[in-house]
C-alpha cells in the first residue's frame, strides 16, 4: 500500500473513532511509523488530510448505497436494502460513518464539501421518493425533508455507539440488527401509504 494511502486511511479511523480535534499528525505520523513531514507531502495540511478523508467516505458510501439501489426493486423494498446496507457498512467500516457524523459537528467547508459530495445521491432519493408517492407505494409527503429526516434517522441508529453503550446496549452485532429491525419497522410504518 502507498504512503498516501496508508496515510488516508490511518486519518480517516482517528477523524472518525477520535475526531478532528483529537487527531494530531504528529500522532499519525508515529501511528505509521514516518516522519510528520511524509504526510505534509501527500496532504499539506491536516484541512486537506480532513478533506481527502471526507472524499474517500463519501466515494465508498455512494458505492454502497448505489449497489443497494440498483439490486432492488421499488417502494419499501428499496427502502430496506439501503437501510441494511448502511448497517453492514456501519459494521464493517464505523470510522466512515464516525466520520461523516463528526463532519456535520465541525460545519463549513467540510461539511460544505460532504453535502456538495453527497447531493447528487440526496437528490436522486428525492426523485425516487417524490415518484413511490405518486405511484402509491409510499405515504404522501414532503420527499425532500423525508430525504433528510431518514438519513438522520438512519445514521444516527446505526453511528450512535457511545449513546447506545450508554443507555446499556453492548455493542455486538446482534445488538446492530435488533437496532436495524426496529429502524425498519419504525420506517416501514412511516413510510407505508396505508399507515401500517
Amino acid at each position: 500500500m502507498k504512503t498516501s494511502e496508508r496515510v488516508l486511511s490511518a486519518a480517516t479511523t482517528a477523524f472518525g473513532e477520535f475526531g478532528y480535534d483529537s487527531t494530531s499528525l504528529d500522532d499519525l505520523a508515529k501511528e505509521l511509523g514516518i516522519r510528520k513531514q511524509s504526510i505534509l507531502y501527500h496532504f499539506p495540511s491536516k484541512e486537506q488530510l480532513l478533506a481527502s478523508s471526507v472524499d474517500k467516505a463519501i466515494d465508498e458510501l455512494i458505492l454502497v448505497l448505489d449497489e443497494a439501489i440498483r439490486t432492488s426493486r421499488t417502494g419499501w423494498d428499496r427502502v430496506e436494502s439501503i437501510v441494511k446496507s448502511v448497517f453492514r457498512l456501519a459494521i464493517r467500516r464505523p470510522e466512515l460513518l464516525g466520520l461523516l457524523r463528526e463532519v456535520t459537528r465541525l460545519g463549513p467547508p467540510v461539511l460544505t464539501r460532504a453535502v456538495d459530495g453527497i447531493n447528487p445521491l440526496l437528490n436522486g432519493a428525492t426523485d425516487w421518493l417524490r415518484e413511490e408517492m405518486e405511484a402509491g407505494r409510499i405515504r404522501h409527503s414532503d420527499p425532500e425533508l423525508l430525504v433528510l429526516s431518514i438519513y438522520s434517522t438512519v445514521m444516527g441508529a446505526a453511528t450512535e455507539v457511545k449513546l447506545f453503550e450508554a443507555i446499556g446496549e453492548k455493542q455486538t452485532l446482534r445488538g446492530a440488527a435488533l437496532r436495524r429491525k426496529e429502524l425498519l419497522r419504525f420506517l416501514k410504518s412511516a413510510l407505508s401509504p396505508d399507515g401500517f
